[in-house]
């Protein structure tokens, strides 16, 4: 099934780039242009400057921003700022950072080249819906830089560990790269080039699909421009590097990898009472109010008490805040999914999503908004931090006239949920992982070269 291969990467040169962490970044897409402001200020060789902020969102001059990063591109490997490896290798990459809970953990992958495929083969997963404006983007970026800047970060099954543990053992004694990012994370990578081991990895996955976590418009953005290619060449060999996408790849059994909840903040249009909320909600729910306490203890109680529920319970909870009332309440549904018209009309894999019970039986069917509205008229923020989300909440609750800001908390999304619905074809709504923490950008960059061979390891 997954073809996986060893690559050159281009990456920073340590002797033009004393401190990488000036240099690198989180995925363009979770970075503001404030953000995006103060990287560039820390090194004028930022990978903002390459792999730009979604564009998308900019209006007029975005041919020209291509052109630039291609042109910045092109001149810092001329100045010897961005190098490209001698021997195509594979790549151990390994995260250690502290979860939010307070523990400290480690992530273990592997950057690599996987072979295109489209999505109806079933050989790259996906769960998440993309937005062709977003694939444009990318697709004028990727088609003038010619290069993938960034990972596309997918899931495999190996419950064995046999994967990490082979690069492990033939990686190179020192890592080429240990650097830690603006959140304390500390990201450490390996060159593996020993033949025998990535022979082992590439027959590893000849028989076992990946499941897209994080990155969809990044893979749909490669499908894009290799349809361009081979319009362009209908011949196009299957070693040709338009048929690979660089990824960074985790196994779903791995004991670092962690999925954080989204959290919903709801602008309700109208003005309404912590009561009249609760009242609409019962219709369906059982509702519990959390009393006697400052709003972050109300948060981090509801939140407590929300992890411990999923322990021995299979009923889903959420957790909803009134920042005008300052109320906090625990809400679980009074019977099993299908047993609610709205929700017995999903699939099973989705109709036991948080996320889709939030979006269908709460906010549609109890609280009466229509999907469309939501959409058109922008009523929902996203979170991962609850403390941030909120802080939004109460200022929304003193500023907004005419609506009533409702923070809705979520448990996290489990692993076995993504692949479920990505195995049967379906669509998770928008926002429903937060893979923790994020892969950097800048680390490695696969460089798109007409007329080179990806060498199969196999």
């Amino acid at each position: 099934m997954a073809i996986v291969a060893p690559f050159r990467g281009v990456r920073f040169n340590p002797e033009k780039i004393r401190n990488m962490e000036e240099v690198v970044t989180p995925p363009y897409d979770v970075i503001s242009e404030e953000e995006g402001d103060k990287f560039l200020e820390k090194n004028a060789y930022s990978m903002i400057q390459l792999d730009l902020r979604n564009t998308s969102q900019d209006t007029g001059g975005n041919a020209d921003r291509y052109v630039r990063a291609r042109t910045l591109f092109e001149s810092w490997q001329v100045e010897g700022v961005l190098i490209r490896d001698e021997q195509p290798a594979m790549y151990l990459y390994t995260i250690s950072f502290t979860h939010p809970s307070g523990r400290k953990m480690t992530r273990r992958g592997l950057i690599c080249l996987v072979g295109l495929a489209e999505f109806s083969e079933g050989i790259v997963k996906p769960h998440e819906k993309t937005f062709d404006a977003v694939i444009d983007d990318r697709l004028q970026l990727m088609s003038e830089c010619q290069a993938q800047f960034s990972n596309v970060f997918s899931l495999f099954q190996d419950k064995d560990n046999a994967v990490i543990a082979a690069l492990e053992k033939a990686r190179e004694p020192e890592p080429f790269c240990s650097l830690r990012d603006h959140f304390g994370n500390t990201h450490t990578l390996w060159r593996v080039t020993d033949f025998q081991a990535l022979a082992m990895v590439a027959r590893y996955f000849a028989d076992k699909p990946v499941y897209i976590a994080d990155g969809h418009h990044r893979y749909a953005t490669a499908l894009g421009y290799r349809r361009q290619m081979l319009l362009k060449n209908p011949s196009l060999p299957p070693d040709s590097p338009y048929n690979y996408i660089m990824m960074y790849l985790c196994a779903t059994a791995d004991e670092g990898l962690s999925v954080l909840p989204t959290h919903r903040l709801l602008r309700y249009p109208g003005r309404f009472s912590a009561d009249q909320v609760v009242a609409m909600l019962r219709q369906g729910l059982t509702v519990e109010e959390i009393r006697g306490a400052t709003r972050e203890i109300l948060l981090a109680e509801a939140l407590a008490r929300m992890n411990e529920w999923t322990m021995t319970s299979p009923v889903p909870v959420f957790g909803l805040y009134h920042p005008g009332e300052d109320r906090c309440f625990l809400l679980t549904l009074q019977d099993e999914c299908e047993q609610y018209p709205v929700l017995a009309a999903k699939p099973r894999v989705l109709r036991d999503l948080d996320v889709v019970i939030l979006s269908e039986l709460l906010l549609h069917d109890l609280l009466g908004i229509d999907h469309q509205r939501l959409v058109t008229e922008r009523l929902i923020s996203y979170f991962s931090d609850p403390d941030e989300a909120i802080d939004v909440a109460v200022k929304k609750s003193i500023h907004d006239n005419g609506v009533t800001p409702l923070l809705f908390l979520l448990n996290p999304t489990r692993i076995s949920q993504v692949t479920d619905v990505a195995d049967s074809g379906q669509i998770m709504p928008h926002k429903s992982t937060y893979f923790f923490p994020k892969i950097l950008t800048g680390l490695l960059i696969n460089k798109l070269v007409a007329g080179e061979k990806i060498l199969r390891s196999e």
